[in-house]
């Protein structure tokens, strides 16, 4: 197998000689239509609440190139949204779940026994791939490398154990060509991506093959391909049917007007806090009135608790429970609808009865997060959801730990720009079927 040094040079030759953008479709599709938003909520939900009890676990515990990838809503039972990418030589193309709180890219490889989940097609074959070796566990972005030490034993590679809050994958690190690009004609390939080969997994993937990490650490996608900004722009979990695209690159910026711009917060140095992308929140108003939050209600503290992340792996926003109850307070004042018990149906903690008679919702104030020099201003569709009956926060309070996340729902018809080189988010609402 090819050193690192090799991989990596071989990594930078490729880049520099192939500087052209790459753009792919991203789609949102509901995979089953059957689900009501209700069931779709509930178990999104679920998923959300072991996530966070994952990362409450650790806490306590411890370039120059453009790249896309097309991605779709993943349904029925999941939050997250998918990209597809191909790997290996001959390319396999592989669906997975794209997630900024994360940084290892695996994909299932044969061969997969009884502990591999099943997937739409054939699992990542390594025999039958000419450019597939084994990371060494020394390599820097190996997850070994700190455990190996200076001299590891010869033919040392790094075997993995990932723990996430949907489930958990296991296998060896390896090293791949990963191949960018819907069509022949805007094809990237890209060698010496490291990645996991994953031959023993927990069954609650939905749908995906794998992840793809985009988180700031050195294993994530973002980093090794040296991208420098990231943006994507996520399509209403009403709709369907409609596309929009995942880019990594020079042409990932977001220009024009209406665009405005909040510093990421530096983060912990400490795993597993390193990977996330933590902004500065200083307060919530809904219509023009400001709600009484304490002023360090997100503050990250020095001990690495605390503070608010942007995460597109979570589906609903969870605020510290000093904010949320502001929240919550705020909106059952202003809506005349009946209180209703959601919690079975949805999981969600504010519901409001529909009837015959009220079938539609009444009109609502929009909802504005003021992050440092920016703020976010949310339609009603992107903090209400309509279910089977009743119309509900979309939004819990955060009890296990004091880590607040703004999930993907929020997320809806936002542009939203991650500059790597300026550590800073760009946003600015957009219609995302048409970009």
């Amino acid at each position: 197998m090819a050193s690192l040094a090799v991989l990596l040079m071989f990594l930078s030759a490729a880049m520099a000689t192939n500087a052209a953008a790459v753009r792919v479709g991203l789609t949102r599709i509901h995979s089953n239509p059957d689900v009501s938003a209700t069931e779709f909520v509930r178990d999104a939900l679920r998923r959300d609440m072991h996530r966070h009890a994952r990362f409450t676990r650790e806490l306590a515990s411890s370039g120059d190139r453009t790249v896309a990838a097309p991605t779709r809503k993943d349904l029925p039972n999941g939050g997250e949204y998918i990209m597809t990418l191909a790997i290996g030589t001959p390319p396999l193309s592989y669906p997975a779940i794209a997630d900024t709180g994360s940084d290892l890219i695996w994909t299932q490889c044969a061969p997969c026994g009884s502990q591999c989940f099943k997937q739409a097609g054939q699992p990542y074959n390594p025999s039958s791939s000419t450019t597939f070796g084994v990371l060494p566990c020394n390599s820097s972005v190996s997850m070994c490398a700190a455990l190996a030490g200076p001299s590891p034993p010869p033919g040392c590679s790094c075997m993995y154990n990932q723990t996430y809050g949907t489930g958990w994958t296991a296998g060896i690190q390896s090293v791949e060509t990963f191949t960018f690009g819907s069509t022949p004609a805007d094809q990237t390939r890209v060698p010496g991506i490291a990645f996991g080969c994953s031959n023993a997994s927990s069954d609650d993937w939905n749908g995906s093959a794998g992840l793809v990490g985009l988180g700031r650490g050195s294993m994530s996608l973002v980093s090794q391909l040296g991208a420098g900004m990231f943006s994507y722009c996520l399509t209403p979990f009403q709709d369907a049917n409609s596309t929009s695209t995942l880019l990594l690159g020079p042409s990932a910026a977001l220009n024009g007007t209406g665009v405005l711009t909040t510093p990421f917060v530096a983060s912990p140095s400490k795993a597993p806090m390193s990977t996330y992308y933590y902004l500065n929140l200083t307060g919530i108003s809904i219509g023009t009135t400001a709600l009484s939050i304490p002023p360090n209600a997100f503050a990250l503290r020095t001990d690495g608790t605390g503070g608010l992340i942007i995460d597109s792996g979570t589906t609903i926003t969870s605020l510290v429970d000093a904010a949320y109850q502001q929240v919550r307070a705020a909106i059952e004042s202003l809506v005349t609808l009946p209180v209703a018990d959601g919690s079975d149906s949805t999981g969600l903690d504010l519901c409001f009865a529909l009837t015959s008679e009220t079938s539609t919702p009444p009109s609502m104030p929009s909802m504005t997060f003021h992050f440092d020099g920016a703020d976010m201003v949310l339609p009603v569709d992107n903090y209400m959801i309509l279910g089977s009956g009743v119309w509900c926060l979309a939004m819990r309070n955060q009890t296990v730990g004091a880590m607040s996340t703004f999930g993907n729902y929020q997320q809806q018809n936002v542009h939203l720009l991650y500059d790597i080189h300026e550590e800073t988010l760009s946003f600015a609402p957009a219609k995302c079927s048409t970009l």
